[in-house]
């Protein structure tokens, strides 16, 4: 069993030890020590290290690139490493592009659980077995993937429904995995330079909490029940119905879509499906949800989306759905539009104002190469540009300047990249641009309406007066404290923990070096002065203070050469 020296930032994941340990084996085996040692999680983890350590990846992975290996990695470790892992391939801040290539090839399908226990699942939200509450419920699953599994059943109206059903233990693993991610995001922050501005410890925390959501299905539930509202009258669209009474946290009921597949061409032209019709609207839809409601589908891709008779689409799995504040489309709108126009400095104010700045800017630096990006794409007709390969040289272009875009806006692009390759599919002369620019315009334009400008005023006005009122009160505090002695002035020490722990572990070996000579001074003092009991007329008190004088000598030693500190 693992043994803690130091808990540190290891927190309530010391209980855990067993799944870091599972971790730790899996990233041995696909060949990535190397992490593993610059993180120093040797600090922590004592019994077996070496053993773990010994252990070399299999052969047949030296023939495979190493961001394959990554992949395979999180495969292996499961759903908690395959949410982060496509969490992840839409951040080319924090990973080289062919990184994120593989990792967005991450399947989320794991083998399904048996009936039996997904029946005591439904026996312990309700009280009763599936087929007590639904006259028919097929006991083969639809799909299975890491969170939830579906089956289809059917109401005693006659109505015919699936069933989405949390996998039992899931949240647990969830959990503890998510404990290890925050140990390990600190370790990143404070021994890899080349991540200590990208917040990894944030990361982690975005991570956790879209992951969160994703676990209560009833989160789910109330998404797509604000997204019927949004779609109200429009005929184009439709939203499975829910069932509230039938679900919970753990299990979520919805009407069952007996549509065809977005990706299911072959089927859509037998049927007579219009596909140029059908791109153009599925594009309209995501248009609307971003950027007039700012509450969208972040997964577009063609497994959640179908299509109905009379070209009607339809979206499924609203676990992952992004939020889009008023600000944030604003803030994106004029980005975009000030580069279409290519007014420099706007250019350069936009990526400001939609960034979060880990550093120092050099804006001339910054508007320079804007300059160079909207040559590279702007006077391309439009039927040549791709929005995915924009945005990614886009994102590669702020992040070489120290900047990243608001995890939001991160969401928002990779759910416009995956619905212009799903619009591609249909409709290969799809211009996605094109569709998007009247949304634009229109937000531009309410942005300029006379009742908009009053509410800006009075929100900008009442804002001031606020801040005014509180003024004078937060300046006789401050004075107050000022003449009492009070005010204090907090320091924040970086780069220091790597001394401090240092100087912990010479003074914990000179102590231990004390202790052991004492010992054999002692040990030495007893057998010159024969104090009885005796073993072949040595003192046996003298002989056994040094084997344990031994012993503590040869694990000084053993731990010295360990750490490669001779």
């Amino acid at each position: 069993m693992f043994s803690l020296r130091k808990l540190g930032a290891f927190g309530r994941t010391y209980r855990h030890l067993q799944r870091y340990n599972r971790i730790l084996q899996v990233l041995l085996k696909y060949g990535f020590s190397d992490l593993i040692n610059r993180l120093h999680i040797d600090q922590y983890l004592d019994f077996g290290w070496q053993r773990l350590q010994s252990s070399q990846p299999e052969e047949r992975l030296s023939r495979v690139s190493r961001p394959e290996r990554l992949r395979l990695a999180f495969e292996e470790l499961g759903p908690t490493f395959i949410k982060l892992g496509q969490l992840l391939s839409s951040r080319p801040d924090l990973l080289p592009p062919p990184y994120l290539e593989e990792l967005a090839r991450l399947q989320d399908k794991i083998p399904p659980v048996s009936w039996e226990e997904i029946d005591a699942v439904i026996q312990r939200e309700f009280g009763a077995s599936a087929h007590q509450i639904f006259p028919v419920f097929d006991r083969e699953s639809m799909a299975a993937a890491s969170i939830g599994q579906v089956h289809r059943a059917r109401l005693e109206s006659g109505q015919e429904v699936v069933v989405k059903v949390r996998r039992p233990g899931i949240a647990q693993l969830v959990n503890v995995d998510l404990e290890i991610f925050g140990h390990i995001a600190a370790l990143m922050e404070q021994y890899l330079e080349e991540f200590r501005d990208h917040s990894p410890t944030a990361v982690v925390e975005e991570f956790t909490s879209s992951l969160s959501r994703e676990l209560d299905f009833s989160i789910e539930l109330t998404n797509i029940q604000r997204f019927t509202l949004q779609f109200r009258g429009n005929r184009t669209i439709h939203v499975p119905a829910v069932y509230p009474e039938l679900s919970s946290s753990r299990i979520l009921v919805m009407e069952y879509i007996d549509g065809i597949k977005a990706s299911d061409l072959s089927q859509l032209r037998a049927k007579g499906y219009n596909l140029k019709l059908i791109a153009e609207r599925g594009v309209n839809l995501v248009m609307e949800q971003l950027f007039q409601h700012g509450f969208f589908h972040a997964d577009p891709h063609p497994g959640n989306l179908f299509i109905l008779p009379d070209n009607v689409v339809c979206f499924i799995d609203f676990g992952q759905m992004g939020r889009l504040s008023r600000q944030d489309k604003e803030d994106f709108t004029a980005l975009i539009l000030s580069l279409v126009r290519k007014n420099e400095h706007d250019m350069v104010n936009g990526v400001l104002r939609t960034t979060i700045q880990l550093r120092d800017v050099n804006k001339e630096r910054l508007e320079r190469d804007l300059v160079l990006f909207v040559d590279r794409y702007l006077y391309q007709p439009l039927n040549k540009l791709e929005a995915a390969k924009i945005f990614q040289d886009l994102l590669s272009l702020v992040t070489r300047h120290h900047l990243s875009f608001k995890p939001s806006l991160y969401l928002m692009m990779k759910a416009l990249s995956t619905l212009e390759g799903v619009g591609m599919m249909l409709n290969p002369k799809l211009e996605l641009f094109s569709l998007a620019k009247p949304f634009m315009q229109r937000l531009q334009y309410e942005r300029m309406q006379p009742r908009r400008l009053l509410e800006d005023a009075a929100e900008f006005g009442s804002n001031y007066l606020r801040l005014l009122r509180m003024l004078p009160e937060d300046l006789q505090t401050l004075l107050l404290q000022l003449q009492n002695g009070q005010l204090r002035i907090g320091f924040e020490h970086r780069g220091i923990k790597p001394l401090q722990l240092t100087l912990e572990r010479i003074s914990n070996r000179v102590a231990y070096s004390i202790v052991l000579a004492a010992l054999i001074v002692g040990s030495s003092l007893i057998v010159l002065s024969g104090i009885p009991p005796h073993w072949y007329n040595i003192p046996v008190i003298g002989l056994i203070g040094f084997v344990l004088a031994a012993c503590m000598g040869f694990g000084l030693l053993i731990s010295i050469i360990r750490h490669n500190k001779m």
